[in-house]
């Protein structure tokens, strides 16, 4: 997985509509990019179902969130007409899990993406990463947790000991 401090490979991915969006669309905003295995399993949907509920508090603290696997944009948004979704599904389709191996997020031996977060900062650096074991939801704690330590990172603080 890739690591904090290394800056976030650019990417162009087509989204649910097959609209452009790459990485430096989020210049000066923090992105968060959850990676997922695939639309319509029932894990997948209960991760991003998550999200939704908490995209409105994500986005009042100056982040963004995208979701990418390796469907096709038409799988996605499917999917997310499914799940109600208020954030784009970015399709690592072709060539399949280019973005996703440059994150670190590509398991080759399954030929999809892990389940993992990525936050990047508004300077276009990794801040934090997680990989979650293959059937546990990375939860929105997570989330808010890296977003809080950033933010005490960036204004000179050092972040909380885990013990």
């Amino acid at each position: 997985m890739i690591e904090p401090g290394v800056r976030a490979p650019a990417f162009t991915l087509p989204d649910q509509d097959e609209a452009p969006v790459s990485l430096g669309d989020f210049a000066g905003r923090r992105l968060v990019i959850a990676f997922y295995p695939n639309d319509f399993s029932s894990v997948c949907t209960d991760q991003l179902s998550l999200y939704q509920e908490v995209l409105g508090e994500i986005e009042s603290r100056g982040t963004a969130l995208v979701g990418i696997s390796v469907d096709p944009p038409a799988s996605h948004r499917d999917f997310r007409v499914q799940l109600n979704l208020g954030f784009p599904l970015l399709s690592d389709f072709d060539p399949r899990g280019e973005v996703s191996r440059a994150y670190g997020a590509y398991l080759e031996e399954r030929g999809h993406t892990n389940r993992s977060l990525v936050l990047v900062g508004e300077d276009g650096t990794v801040s934090w990463s997680h990989v979650s074991p293959p059937l546990e939801v990375p939860g929105a704690n997570l989330i808010f947790d890296a977003l809080a330590i950033q933010r005490d990172l960036s204004q000179g603080h050092e972040p909380p000991r885990i013990e």
